[in-house]
């Protein structure tokens, strides 16, 4: 028999002052059985950071045809495919020929630097690809906050993330395929 995803329930106020985004969303996420706190929160974080009307969560480890998180427009179009983690180039090519805009959150122990090496050369040909990293300390540090119901905040402000209680701050490595 299958393993069922495990429910959590997010109660998420965000204060997006760098986009003038205020709002509060009931979420509930779907954790697949494979899937660790560390790569939900990763999730949970992505939906903060581009929160909006259409946002919504993927089927993402158990589906290669959905984001992890994404925005489809009411005409079925993809504006936003957003991956967390350290997808190969086939899935990041596929999701930037469906998207209008790919963001990546990458993360994971000591692995990322190594990851970005060997995959950047290929990646930088995709124009409408961003690639942020998120260190594992503050990757670890989201993941001791997931229970299966949590009240969370976060505020964005300057480019710098505030995570209840966690202070986040992506690195840029690659805007627009630059």
């Amino acid at each position: 028999m299958a393993l069922k995803a495990t429910i959590f329930k997010a109660d998420l106020q965000v204060a997006d002052l760098d986009r003038s985004h205020f709002a509060d969303y009931a979420l509930t996420i779907a954790r697949h059985p494979s899937e660790t706190d560390e790569r939900m929160m990763m999730r949970l974080l992505a939906f903060a950071m581009y929160a909006g009307q259409d946002l919504a969560f993927g089927k993402g480890v158990s589906s290669d045809d959905e984001a992890a998180v994404w925005e489809i427009d009411p005409a079925g179009v993809i504006r936003l495919w957003i991956e967390v983690g350290l997808p190969d180039e086939t899935r990041l090519r596929k999701a930037c020929g469906r998207a209008d805009r790919v963001i990546l959150l990458a993360y994971g122990t000591r692995t990322v630097d190594a990851w970005w090496r060997q995959s950047a050369p290929n990646l930088k040909r995709f124009g409408n690809l961003e690639v942020y990293q998120v260190s594992a300390e503050e990757s670890l540090a989201l993941g001791k906050l997931a229970e299966r119901k949590m009240k969370l905040s976060c505020t964005i402000q300057e480019g710098t993330i505030y995570f209840e209680g966690v202070e986040l701050r992506p690195q840029l490595l690659q805007a627009n395929g630059m």
